[in-house]
């Protein structure tokens, strides 16, 4: 049981990554327009537009990818889907607004009955109807009927949604210093990205001088809602300057023989981090080694937050906390420079923090380890989907083969055939196993590559 809720999970959490993927475009796009920046008001309408209609977005990202085979219809579905369940909900009371929930939810429902139905046959007189085409139908008759029964039931939901919301809001740093710490516990299975979407995109309200009434953390903030921001700016310093200069220890902590091997690496994750905010490669390589210190990383994330709510300073990002979304939200930002002090504090604290933990728990970071196989020249593009098959087991022990940003999201028949050892040979920095048949892989921000060529090789 735990491991099929694990999957499901981890099958919405890659889904959710598609409509979130939209987010740098359309921030860049609302930025550029603005008076202090380029001052072009269609280039700020084309932004504001696909964030007015991330709900919409979301429903389409997740039905499709939840569904099998990715296939069109499936995101076809979410859409009708969506847009019956919206106006069945205003028909029937004007003053509800599911937000980006009615996305997922319509989503969620879209590639279930996608999954469930899309090979249906129907009598000869309807045939025309059935297989694919049977989808977006069902879709919508369905969300028909449960728009009917969210109409009468919803307006309590919605109530103790934005009562959740405001509290966190209200909360001072408690709410962003707990939610700092799940994030990145939950990212070490993959599921942050969950409840990112509900303080992202849900949590709190803010109403724009035209009467729209905007939700989430990020689309309050580039619409110029002063309390927004809690839940984004405490990232800055974490991701900008404390896990770069984790880096710059466990550099410094690898023996001086070894050190020109791995320099490259950590260079590489450094700057990943510092300029796109993605951190999993660099959390990878110490997370199995010291699980505690992956503890106190997680405890000083939700300090940053606590801190930066404290001080007043709000900035938010399009993508994540790095320093091509700092630049980009800098103008709209309140008290940024004090970012910088904080980032070189937590900077300071992490290198030491892991020089101890390296030394005095021997820790086999990179550069450290007795054998280091870990940094033979890698297999080139050719040849990577074989051998990263053959480490898997074969084209006949995946199932499901899928991805996010830094991770193969797999489905495996045994886990026995995986092969550990390999994996990492092969640049992989951590493995996540759950249940009998639920694997990840984190391998950076090539996953999707890897996976389609994969993908592509087991289709042959």
């Amino acid at each position: 049981m735990q491991g099929n809720v694990f999957l499901m999970m981890q099958r919405l959490g890659k889904a959710l990554m598609l409509p979130i993927a939209v987010l740098p475009i359309a921030g860049l796009l609302l930025r550029l327009g603005q008076p202090d920046v380029l001052d072009i008001s269609f280039i700020t309408k084309a932004g504001q537009t696909l964030f007015d209609n991330l709900p919409l977005l979301f429903s389409m990202g997740i039905s499709g990818g939840l569904a099998k085979d990715n296939h069109c219809a499936a995101s076809l579905a979410g859409t009708i889907g969506y847009l019956v369940l919206t106006s069945v909900m205003q028909a029937i009371n004007p003053e509800l607004n599911m937000g980006v929930l009615a996305g997922i939810l319509t989503g969620l429902l879209a590639g279930f009955i996608y999954n469930r139905f899309c090979n249906i046959r129907l009598p000869e007189f309807l045939a025309f109807f059935g297989g694919k085409r049977f989808v977006p139908i069902a879709t919508g008759l369905s969300c028909l009927v449960i728009g009917v029964a969210l109409g009468w039931a919803w307006a309590p939901v919605q109530h103790g949604v934005n009562a959740v919301g405001n509290w966190l809001i209200a909360s001072g740093p408690v709410g962003p210093f707990v939610y700092g710490m799940l994030n990145v516990i939950f990212r070490v299975v993959g599921l942050h990205h969950i409840v990112n979407s509900l303080v992202w995109f849900v949590f709190g309200s803010y109403t724009t001088a035209d009467g729209t009434v905007i939700t989430g953390d990020i689309h309050r903030f580039f619409s110029g809602d002063p309390s927004a921001g809690a839940f984004m700016t405490g990232f800055f310093p974490v991701f900008m300057f404390a896990l770069p200069a984790a880096c710059l220890a466990m550099y410094h902590a690898a023996p001086k023989k070894t050190r020109s091997a791995v320099a490259g690496l950590f260079l590489s994750l450094a700057l990943t981090t510092l300029l796109t905010g993605i951190t999993e490669p660099v959390e990878y390589t110490f997370l199995f080694l010291s699980p505690v210190l992956y503890g106190i990383h997680a405890l000083l994330t939700g300090v940053a937050m606590a801190v930066c709510q404290a001080l007043g300073i709000k900035m938010g990002f399009t993508f994540s906390a790095g320093l091509i979304d700092y630049v980009l939200s800098f103008g709209l930002s309140s008290r940024p420079l004090l970012i910088l002090p904080i980032g070189m504090l937590w900077a300071l604290i992490y290198y030491f923090l892991f020089r101890f933990f390296i030394s005095r728990f021997n820790l086999a970071t990179p550069g450290r380890e007795e054998t280091d196989k870990s940094f033979s020249p890698p297999v080139t593009s050719a040849h990577r989907a074989a051998a990263y098959l053959a480490a898997l087991g074969g084209g006949n022990n995946l199932t499901r083969i899928d991805s996010c940003i830094t991770r193969l999201r797999l489905e495996v028949v045994s886990m026995e055939n995986i092969q550990e050892h390999e994996l990492k040979n092969l640049g992989a920095m951590g493995i996540v196993k759950r249940g009998n048949t639920g694997l990840q892989v984190i391998v950076g921000t090539q996953a999707e590559t890897i996976a389609d060529e994969i993908r592509s090789l087991v289709n042959q």
